[in-house]
């Protein structure tokens, strides 16, 4: 189901509605022509459009795509009159100008970015593209599917492009991320048909494969296919990846060791610059390390708490030792152990689900899978994340859990990690911003990390408020979670402001939380490839709960926790701001 968002005008008298229709049309013309840009993002909402295509990587469609972002933007400010439009319509006409304006705040810095890395690089976002997001119902698509293979090399050919442009300009991955980017590269030229021989297949082949034989489609033609598909593997795929190996390795033996973007020409300004985005405030890089560190120490004081109810007798560092080293936290590293994990997390989204009613009045239509991150990725791939459903709801949402190593999996955060990417952390919020018909269609698809990782964090919280995390140990993971994300804050700005090598971040996490050691390391290098995107989710969380406690206390026993998480999620995605304006306005309504 799906509500109007609370306090929603209706549109009373024809010149406000006429003006606010008008204004909801230019708005969806806007993101619709930004849209038709991207057959990436139009096959991700599950569009057909360009079903063929893939994004154009050049230097040249950024300055494009910039150009009709600041069209647009004048347009808008050309045809519409603020003091004509509706409450929720006048909302969307501050979220268009804040796009905008964040928009030509990013351009000079729009390669400021490594487009290929461990966290998110092309070079594993293109098969995991294919398997998760192309679907094929039908003929068409499967030879969409060929197509798209096939013109890799012409992709590839611009992302190298783009990597010795950046090189030139002074924008180059530290080198540790090129040994984790070639792993990933040397894994997708393996198995059949790239190695004929192979008794393997191939990821995206096998992929492919499975698609094509289930359409029910003549022996014939499906034999045709598929060799279709193999030609396109070996004429498409493999060289393409070939010549991006070829260009890595070049720039590995260039790399330095040098990991924040202090390095890069005007770091500073792009570093604040990229704060502001993530964190949708204007906080400095040394106030987010001071609330990091002051967030810290809070919750070792609550994690001593814990120690004292289990009875532990020894130094925090020592419970984080015990926590580390005692096999009953963690699942077998094996097939049995992974295939455990899996079911436990789907066993706590299942009994989340039960519990919605109290928490909710809007939930989702989506469903939610839980799913282990693919091997061809798994190595290098960040711990847990969602990937949301289609906008038709057709492809669900997942919640995918990174099984490589059980190690860094331990159970007592299980509960926190599904909460947080499942529900009622991110599917919850983003599945239904997405189903938001009433808005347009670029606030459905609205991504304000601080809001969204703000949430997540949030609802890993909101459980214990309602008689979760009855295991101490468990608990413990709650705040051991919390706890990562306000290192967050020390070590981002550390790394990117302070100058910390890589070393330092690491010994920092080792130092102040229970995570293992390979935990740390890849937190480190997280940070190093994402300049301040870490940082949101503490400051989002923080918000969330701050403004949550100023309704509590002003509301009285009129406030309602299920009517306020409505106020938080019926709008979509915004700005930290924007979600305090929304929060103060339904205090007000409902004082009367």
């Amino acid at each position: 189901m799906t509500a109007e968002p609370l306090g929603m005008p209706t549109r009373s008298t024809p010149d406000v509605q006429s003006s606010s229709e008008r204004a909801d049309a230019l708005f969806e013309e806007a993101y619709q022509a930004r849209l038709e840009r991207s057959p990436y993002e139009l096959s991700t909402i599950g569009s057909k459009k360009f079903y063929d295509r893939w994004d154009d990587l050049s230097l040249e469609e950024t300055d494009a795509r910039f150009r009709l972002v600041q069209k647009w933007a004048e347009k808008v400010e050309r045809e519409i009159d603020a003091s004509k439009l509706d409450e929720e319509t006048a909302l969307s006409l501050r979220l268009f100008r804040y796009n905008a304006k964040m928009s030509a705040q990013h351009h000079p810095f729009a390669e400021y970015d490594y487009p290929v890395n461990q966290m998110f690089g092309l070079q594993a976002e293109i098969p995991a593209f294919l398997i998760n997001v192309h679907q094929v119902s039908n003929e068409w698509e499967a030879e969409a599917y060929i197509t798209r293979l096939q013109r890799l090399p012409e992709v590839v050919q611009q992302l190298n492009a783009g990597l010795l442009r950046r090189e030139k300009n002074g924008i180059m991955p530290p080198k540790f991320v090129f040994g984790y980017v070639l792993s990933d590269v040397d894994n997708l030229l393996k198995g059949f048909p790239i190695q004929s021989d192979s008794s393997e297949k191939h990821p995206v082949y096998a992929d492919f494969e499975k698609k094509v034989q289930a359409l029910g489609l003549s022996t014939e033609k499906q034999s045709e296919l598929l060799k279709q598909g193999q030609r396109a593997m070996l004429e498409g795929f493999a060289p393409a990846y070939r010549s991006l190996r070829k260009v890595l390795v070049q720039q590995q033996s260039r790399a330095t060791t040098d990991d924040g973007c202090w390095k890069f020409p005007r770091g500073a300004e792009y570093y604040a610059q990229a704060l502001a985005q993530t964190t949708t405030t204007d906080m400095t890089a040394e106030e987010i390390h001071q609330l990091g560190l002051s967030e810290v120490e809070r919750i070792h004081a609550e994690m001593r708490q814990i120690m004292k109810e289990v009875g532990f007798e020894g130094t925090l560092q020592e419970f984080f030792q015990f926590m580390r080293d005692d096999p009953r936290f963690y699942y077998s590293n094996d097939q049995a152990g992974k295939k455990a994990y899996l079911a436990k997390a789907d066993e706590i989204v299942t009994a989340m689900k039960g519990k919605l009613d109290q928490l909710f009045l809007t939930k989702p239509k989506a469903d939610l899978v839980v799913k282990a991150v693919e091997p061809f990725r798994e190595k290098t791939a960040g711990k847990a994340f969602y990937q949301p459903p289609s906008l038709d709801g057709k492809r669900p949402g997942y919640y995918y859990a990174n099984l490589y190593d059980m190690a860094s999996m331990p159970n007592y955060q299980m509960e926190a990690l599904a909460y947080h990417e499942g529900i009622p952390g991110h599917h919850m919020q983003l599945s239904i911003a997405q189903e938001l018909t009433s808005l347009p269609t670029f606030r459905r698809m609205a991504g304000y990390t601080a809001y969204i990782e703000g949430w997540g964090l949030y609802t890993e919280q909101l459980p214990k408020e309602f008689g979760f995390y009855s295991d101490p140990y468990s608990d413990f993971g709650r705040l051991a979670m919390e706890l990562w994300r306000a290192c967050r804050l020390v070590v981002d700005t550390g790394i990117h402001a302070k100058r910390w090598t890589r070393q330092q971040g690491v010994e920092y996490y080792r130092n102040h939380t229970p995570n293992s050691k390979e935990d740390c390391r890849k937190m480190v290098d997280r940070h190093i490839v994402m300049p301040g995107q870490a940082t949101a989710y503490k400051v989002g969380m923080n918000e969330i709960l701050r403004l949550r406690e100023k309704a509590r206390e002003e509301l009285g026993p009129q406030f309602d926790i299920r009517e306020f998480h409505d106020v938080v999620l019926t709008h979509g995605a915004v700005p930290l701001a924007v979600l305090e304006t929304l929060v103060e306005d339904w205090i007000e309504k409902k004082r009367g």
